[in-house]
């Protein structure tokens, strides 16, 4: 059972169906469980959809792929089942292994650095934030990182406290053995 309402996304107010026109217009897709419960509040659903034009500005300065790794790594070391999986999902897709990508360096770094994101927040290692600093040499790139990291993490957090059902679509690329739905 859900702790929030229920997602309905075939029965949307006039006001949400607007907001997702709007949105759906800047970033195609589907309207997920996820979009569908935030739309219930249009104030939360512009607020979480602010992690769109984040993705996309970071990825244009250090690739998309590395953006899916790092959003990954923060949803996975979260724990949070919709993004978790919905990262397995790209990856896959993509011809790789979630579990033991072939990675670059600057994957790497971005792997670790989002685990400690999560897992240390207050005490992330000099020496880990040197090596973001190596291969994310703009400050701005940086800021945009940990922004970026701040919405993830924010984002795991809504969907793994409000309960949010995974989407069926997403069903075949959780961890073997994993079947929760929420």
């Amino acid at each position: 059972m859900s702790f929030l309402p229920e997602p309905d996304p075939d029965h949307l107010t006039a006001e949400q169906q607007a907001a997702w026109d709007a949105f759906v217009a800047r970033h195609p897709g589907r309207l997920t469980n996820q979009k569908a419960v935030m739309l219930g509040h249009l104030p939360t659903f512009e607020v979480y959809m602010g992690w769109y034009p984040l993705f996309d500005e970071l990825a244009a300065e250090i690739g998309e792929r590395p953006v899916h790794l790092f959003a990954h790594a923060i949803s996975d070391a979260n724990e949070c089942l919709i993004c978790s999986v919905f990262f397995r999902r790209i990856l896959i897709d993509g011809g790789d292994d979630p579990d033991e990508p072939r990675t670059t360096p600057l994957e790497d770094v971005l792997l670790e650095f989002g685990r400690a994101c999560v897992r240390t927040p207050a005490a992330i290692p000099a020496e880990l934030y040197a090596r973001v600093e190596e291969h994310v040499p703009s400050a701005q790139a940086r800021l945009k990182l940990v922004s970026f990291a701040g919405q993830m993490a924010a984002t795991n957090l809504f969907n793994s406290v409000g309960k949010v059902p995974l989407d069926e679509v997403l069903y075949g690329y959780r961890k073997a053995g994993d079947a929760r739905v929420r």
